[in-house]
């Protein structure tokens, strides 16, 4: 029995370069490589026996034979109401609403509105993320407090939240008609609470501009994938902004200031778990893409999604007892209570802006303005929680977020141009 915390105690001692500790060994259950196993282990008892059930209803050709009152719920769940769309222009976005004469003033006030709810929405989360993961609650002078631990029931606010507000969305207002298989979104679910589980727990590892410039980054893997997996081709200006992100994260990490606190030095840990969020979101868009071939609204997307991220969610905390002990860290301090709940919140509306925004003004529009978050998020989490960063440092990131911008204003022009070729020419493939 000692033998399993021991060996994982160890294994996660390699990962983050330090030695173990007898406070680490007694408390070998928060390892986030444990945890990792643990919530998967979770989240299988409840795929391993759904895809049972499915493959059982496909072999049994439920959709002929099947009858009663079960039959309505197994048909959209296992085989959806209607095919694909094979004549949607666009899978991931639907057709943007542009008024037949619009008003210059009108359109200033949407952007504008459309920029504050997005920076409002996900600085304000950012600076959450960081409070709830790397400070304690019930701090006093003899007691130094505790921290929370469980990244998962995070995930479960900012999904529960944002279920009921795509569900009420959905109900109230004018949606296509669904035909896709329930459970395929359960695929993009899984991936997106792993994502969101390595990002909040990366933060225990890494400091959070570091972990803002590895996502502004993620262009680079998918370029690569790209050339190796699908033979894709690249402009030389996409090549050049990979190289200009490329050395300006190097500068950034690379970077060291003498007063640096021990709870920013990036580790081994904080590194795998960084690329742990890269691969399981990169996954994410490329099947909710796939999914968008169904004709179905960003909403219905994103109801569809946190169905099934509830689900497991809330399912593996049961399993694991998390869930009342994570209830009851809320009733001990009434601060992460209010976190939390402000969290799901900026989670859940900043989804609603994403759409909304991509709807009215177009996608290039809305990577300045995130890209913009991004920036503004690291200076405001320099600020108020005392990250030091050196000149060197200060210029990897102006670096990084000038080839972003590069890489926007580039793209807008072939996307012109591409308009203007003869039928018959196709542009060369971005990512």
């Amino acid at each position: 029995r000692l033998c399993v915390p021991f060996t994982l105690a160890a294994l996660s001692a390699m990962a983050t370069g330090e030695e173990i500790s007898p406070a680490l060994q007694d408390s070998w259950g928060d390892f986030w490589l444990f945890r990792f196993f643990v919530n998967a282990a979770g989240y299988a008892s409840i795929v391993v026996p759904g895809f049972l059930l499915i493959q059982y209803f496909k072999r049994k050709n439920y959709l002929e034979t099947g009858r009663g009152i079960c039959f309505p719920v197994i048909k959209s769940c296992v085989f959806g109401s209607e095919v694909k769309s094979a004549h949607q222009e666009d899978g991931s976005l639907p057709a943007r609403a542009e008024p037949t004469e619009p008003s210059t003033a009108r359109q200033v006030f949407k952007l504008l509105f459309c920029a504050a709810g997005l920076q409002a929405s996900y600085l304000t989360w950012g600076v959450l993320q960081e409070r709830v993961m790397t400070r304690t609650y019930g701090a006093t002078d003899t007691d130094p407090g505790e921290k929370f631990k469980d990244s998962q029931f995070l995930v479960f606010m900012n999904r529960i939240l944002a279920f009921t507000v795509a569900g009420l969305y959905c109900a109230l207002t004018k949606q296509p008609r669904h035909g896709a298989p329930m459970y395929k979104y359960s695929f993009a679910s899984l991936s997106n609470i792993l994502s969101s589980w390595c990002q909040y727990e990366a933060l225990k590892y890494i400091s959070f501009p570091t972990q803002v410039l590895a996502k502004a980054s993620k262009v680079i893997p998918v370029m690569m994938m790209g050339k190796l997996v699908s033979r894709k081709s690249y402009e030389y200006w996409e090549y050049l902004t990979a190289a200009l992100i490329s050395v300006g994260v190097s500068m950034f990490l690379l970077s060291s200031a003498p007063n640096r606190h021990v709870s920013t030095v990036t580790t081994f840990s904080g590194v795998v778990l960084l690329a742990g969020y890269i691969i399981f979101d990169s996954f994410t868009s490329n099947w909710q893409d796939a999914l968008f071939t169904y004709k179905m609204s960003p909403v219905q997307m994103m109801f569809g999604v946190n169905v099934f991220s509830c689900l497991f969610t809330v399912g593996s905390l049961l399993e694991q007892g998390a869930l009342l002990e994570s209830a009851r860290f809320m009733a001990r301090h009434s601060e992460f209570t209010a976190h939390a709940v402000l969290l799901s919140v900026c989670s859940a509306c900043g989804q609603l802006f994403i759409f909304y925004t991509i709807n009215q003004f177009g996608a290039a529009v809305f990577t300045i303005i995130m890209t913009l978050r991004q920036a503004f998020a690291i200076l405001l989490s320099c600020l108020i929680y005392g990250h030091t960063v050196t000149v060197v440092g200060g210029l990897g990131v102006a670096v990084v977020f000038m080839a972003l911008f590069l890489r926007v204003y580039a793209r807008s022009r072939m996307k012109k141009r591409s308009k203007k070729l003869p039928p018959g020419e196709t542009p060369v493939q971005k990512v």
